[in-house]
Parts: C-alpha cells; structure tokens; sequence
C-alpha cells in the first residue's frame, strides 16, 4: 500500500494539476470570505469562521471528484491497472493507497486556509476572542467529510475509464448524501422518518461537529461510510 501512496503522491506534486486545484480552491474561498460582500468575514464585525465552515464543503462537493476522478479511471484507460494487480499488493492495498493520497491532498490544501483562523484570532476585540473549540470540531468534521467524498470520488473513477464520467458521478452521488438527504427529509409525506433520514444526511453529521462537542457516534458514522465505499469500490476492482 506504500508503494502506491508513494507514487499517487508523486504523481500529484510532479504534474501541475495538484498546485492548480490549489490555486483554485483557495482562490475561490478567499474571494468568498474576504472581497464580496455579501460573504464577507470582516464585514460581520465579529470573529466567525461560520461562513468559511458553511461555503466549503460546496467547493469540496467539485474540488474532491476532480481530484479522484482519475485515479482508477486513468489506470484503466492506459490498461494498467491490470499491471498493478499483479503486483505482490492487495486490491485492498492498491484502493487504500489512492485514498490515502488523495484525502493527504485535500489535507494540504486545506492547511493554508488556518492563516483565516489566525487572522480572525488577531482581529478579535480582544485578541483571541473566537470560538476554537468551534473550529477544531469543524476542521475535523471538514477532514472526515473529506474523507467520505474522497472514497466516493474513488468509487466513482473506478466503474468506467471516463474521467469526465466519473467526476460528474462523484459530485452526484457527494451531492445526493450532503445534501439531498436533508432536502428529502424535508418532505411532509415522509413522516417520522424524516427525522432518520436527515440524521443520516453529511450536512447533519457535519454540522453536529462543528458544535464544538466531537460526538462518537458522528465520527464512527463518517468512517464507516468511507470504508463502505472503499470496500464498493474494492468490489468493483475484484469483478
């Protein structure tokens, strides 16, 4: 599993695509956060990473299946794959090497983002006048949730060799889960089982996080939804 690690990493720093989905990403959210007004951090007059925390997982819903869209999908087209399963790694092995790069992307994109919190920190009147636990919950919370997308985005590259095929899958299914559960749930005709079925939405599970309060039974419930789709995505790679 390694070795796999190691090259997926290799890969992604070698070529520009990892520096640009940087670029992208950061770009992005720092024109949210700091120039428009309407998202505007400074323009609440309080420190409050809430709109940071609230506006991300969007990005990520399109940021995570571009990054995973060619994993498997790539390997496939260039009719390697088949190669690296002759290697002495398990099927296991190959998919946990992928998303433990992957995720170890999305991990580094996301570290600049802390210089919003130290910022915010230091504005505070007085200084450091800022939820933290807040934050450390919803960074976890932004890790794990991560963590999800990316075994799904995974799942996705691996049922074609059509990158563009699966990065539109992935934000479909991402999307389904984060939101449309709750949109779902949100129905009258539904009844009590609204209530479980927006439980079990990834903005719920999410947001609990970012109460500050790290919840078990959040954190078991992201897992092993990534270890379910890993192991679908395992599955695919075996037929």
């Amino acid at each position: 599993m390694f070795a796999v690690f190691r090259k997926e990493v290799n890969q992604f720093f070698s070529s520009p695509i990892a520096y640009i989905i940087m670029a992208v990403f950061l770009t992005a959210l720092g024109l949210l956060l700091w120039v428009f007004p309407d998202t505007s951090l400074p323009e609440y007059g309080y420190a409050d990473m809430g709109t940071f925390f609230n506006l991300t997982p969007y990005v990520m819903l399109f940021l995570v299946p571009a990054i995973t869209m060619r994993s498997i999908a790539e390997e496939v087209r260039a009719g390697t794959l088949e190669w690296l399963l002759t290697k002495p790694v398990s099927r296991w092995g190959v998919v946990g090497g992928k998303f433990l790069a992957s995720w170890l992307l999305v991990a580094v994109i996301l570290l600049p983002t802390l210089l919003y919190y130290y910022s915010l920190y230091q504005l505070g009147n007085p200084a450091g006048n800022i939820d933290s636990a807040a934050v450390s919950g919803s960074y976890i919370g932004l890790l794990l949730l991560s963590g999800v997308f990316v075994s799904i985005g995974l799942w996705a590259s691996s049922l074609n060799d059509n990158q563009v095929v699966a990065f539109v899958l992935g934000v479909f299914v991402c999307f389904l889960l984060y939101i449309g559960l709750s949109a779902v749930a949100g129905l009258d005709i539904l009844g009590s089982l609204a209530y479980y079925l927006a439980y079990f939405a990834l903005d719920e599970q999410y947001r609990a996080l970012g109460r500050g309060l790290i919840d078990s039974r959040n954190v078991v419930y992201l897992l092993s939804l990534t270890a379910f789709f890993l192991w679908l995505t395992v599955r695919r790679l075996s037929a």
